[in-house]
Order: structure tokens, then C-alpha cells, then sequence
């Protein structure tokens, strides 16, 4: 059982800053996502865009921000729970909440920050009954750009952005795969045009292929590993793609998941807050972000940041007991920069 006076739901931009604003009322925080990298929605949908309305940055890309956000934290050393859903909320006899993860990982908090952005974003999965077996080991929804691909022949399912990001890493990899083959319905991908440019530069060099089809079964070796990916088409017999390694990156989607059985009062699928503390009907928990909703509320990253500032004074007074707390400022209070560590 981990105790802790945070827990913070989503590790996106909000997340990261709640948990900033957290430390800066001397809270400790542990960050829960079912991604298995921080960033939230900015890293998985476009760490690679430009992004051009946060206050005094012209422009950065979502991976930018992120790692901004990472390092302005790190004074505070919130401890990230990542690949981890979380399943069961419970309150305690003395208001303390407990919470466990869907890898079991189990919390008992005094208060808790919904940064969820639209949702806990889940990857689209291939609908092959019996091939979820192989994940986490031939199969994954998410490689390290570090994964060790060298010999193996890859395949990537997918026709959008992420997949054909995918290709372009780890075309570049040293030593490089054994093959890389793109695997999509058709011979066409969403993506910008530096990367569909860069992707032909490498189709022509012979060094990624495309294998045209929709994968709807496989095929095993001998010693039982995953040894082809059977495609099906519109016309035509099926064809089987040979490989070692399957990486689907078909889009994410969104869910709310555990959260919408909480009782907590929704609007379109959003959590309906206090707008000036951010808090919901419910003792010790918030709502941040895009995932909250009270009027006037606009899904901008510059309001995540307001709220999560909102949040984390209200929540430190109820960590306190009720003790006021004064309003600081970070180029002028010695206890702030001691914190910091400046």
C-alpha cells in the first residue's frame, strides 16, 4: 500500500502541472496512466505539432512541452505509475481515499486529481481472437524507441501519423532491422508531408515495404512463436506476411473508464466542477483540465494550468486541516525557492 497526499490521474500537461502546483504547497504526488510514457494527449497525438498558445512560448511541439514540464517538476520527484489503469475507488472510515491500479497497485491518498484529459486513451487493438497472447513479447501496441530490433523482421500495422513515424524510426535504427514492412487496407497514409515524403525515400530505397491488407488471423512456427500475420482483401485469396515482431499502432481511443462508476456527476461526459476550486461534489477529489466541465469551461492547455493552480490551494488547505494558505511568489518567497532548489 502506497500512502501519499496526492494521487494524480493522467500524465499529460495537467498532470504534470498539478502535480507541480502540488509541490509547491509542499504535497507529494504519484502520477497514474495507462500510457506507458508520460505526455498524456500531447504525446500521443501531436508530439510532433507545433503547438503556439502557451503564455511567452511562440511555439513548441507537444513533445517539447512535455519535456519542459518534466523538468520543471523535478524539484518535487513525483513517483509515475505508467501502463497502469486505474479499477476500484474506495473511502475510508477517516475520508481517505483508497484506489488500486489494473496492475494492482494499490493507494491510500487524501486527495485525488482527475487530469484525464478526453479520456484514458486505449490503443486500438486487432480484432484476432487468440493473438492478445503474444503481447509483451511478439506483439505490442508501444516500442521504446531504444527496443532492440536489430535482425528481426518488423511489421507495423497501421496508415496513420503513428505508424508511419514508427517506420521512419526505425528505419533509422543502427544496426537496422532485418525488414520493415508497413501494413495498412491500402497504399495511401495520413500523415504530413514531410513524413509521406520520407517514407517514399525509403520505399524507394527498398528499405520499407507495404504489405497491402487487413490482418485477420496468424499463423505460428514449430516452437510456437508468432510467425505470420495472415491478410485479407477485398478480392482475391488470402496472403501471409512472414516477421519476428508486431507493432500496431492503429490510433488511440479514448474511454473514461473506472471513473464514470464513481457517482461523480457527468456532462457530456465530462466531470461537473466547483469552478473555483475545481473540486467535485465528491470530498478530496478533482477535476482538471479537459476531463472537467462548469460554465464558461474552455478545453485549453493555458486553463489546465489555471485549474490545476485552482485545485492544488484548495487541496492544500484540506491537508492542513483548514489552515489558510497564503498566496506565494515564486521570484520572492525564500520557502518557494528552497524548494525548488534555486
Amino acid at each position: 500500500m502506497i500512502e501519499t497526499d496526492a494521487l494524480i490521474i493522467g500524465a499529460g500537461p495537467a498532470g504534470l502541472f498539478q502535480a507541480f502546483q502540488l509541490g509547491l504547497q509542499e504535497a507529494h504526488s504519484h502520477i497514474v496512466d495507462v500510457l506507458p510514457y508520460v505526455g498524456g494527449q500531447c504525446a500521443a497525438l501531436y508530439a510532433d505539432k507545433p503547438i503556439y498558445d502557451i503564455p511567452g512560448v511562440p511555439v513548441c511541439t507537444g513533445r517539447e512541452l512535455v519535456a519542459s514540464l518534466q523538468r520543471q517538476v523535478a524539484p518535487f520527484a513525483p513517483v509515475f505509475h505508467l501502463g497502469q489503469e486505474i479499477a476500484t475507488l474506495a473511502t475510508e472510515a477517516d475520508g481517505r481515499l483508497r484506489l488500486t491500479t489494473s496492475a494492482g497497485t494499490a493507494f491510500l491518498t487524501r486527495t485525488v486529481f482527475i487530469a484525464a484529459g478526453i479520456g484514458a486513451f486505449q490503443p486500438r487493438r486487432l480484432r484476432i481472437p487468440g493473438i492478445e497472447t503474444f503481447e509483451g513479447g511478439q506483439l505490442h501496441y508501444h516500442l521504446p524507441d531504444d527496443a532492440p530490433v536489430t535482425g528481426l523482421h518488423l511489421a507495423i500495422a497501421g496508415g496513420g501519423e503513428e505508424a508511419v513515424a514508427s517506420a521512419l524510426h526505425f528505419a533509422q535504427a543502427e544496426p537496422p532491422p532485418a525488414s520493415i514492412t508497413l501494413v495498412h487496407r491500402r497504399d495511401g497514409f495520413e500523415a504530413d508531408a514531410a513524413q509521406l515524403a520520407a517514407l517514399q525515400q525509403l520505399r524507394d530505397a527498398g528499405r520499407v515495404q507495404v504489405a497491402i491488407g487487413q490482418p485477420t488471423g496468424f499463423e505460428l512456427a514449430g516452437d510456437g512463436r508468432l510467425a505470420q500475420l495472415v491478410l485479407s482483401h477485398a478480392e482475391g485469396a488470402d496472403t501471409r506476411l512472414a516477421l519476428d515482431l508486431l507493432l500496431v499502432r492503429q490510433g488511440l481511443s479514448p474511454r473514461l473508464g473506472a471513473i464514470a462508476d464513481w457517482g461523480l456527476a457527468l456532462e457530456r461526459k465530462q466531470l461537473v466542477v466547483d469552478p473555483a476550486t475545481c473540486a467535485t461534489a465528491m470530498p478530496g477529489i478533482y477535476a482538471v483540465g479537459d476531463i472537467n466541465h462548469y460554465p464558461g469551461k474552455k478545453k485549453l492547455i493555458l486553463c489546465a494550468f489555471h485549474e490545476a493552480t485552482l485545485a492544488a490551494y484548495d487541496a492544500a488547505e484540506r491537508l492542513q486541516a483548514g489552515r489558510k494558505v497564503v498566496v506565494e511568489y515564486t521570484t520572492t518567497s525564500t520557502r518557494l525557492h528552497r524548494l525548488l532548489g534555486v
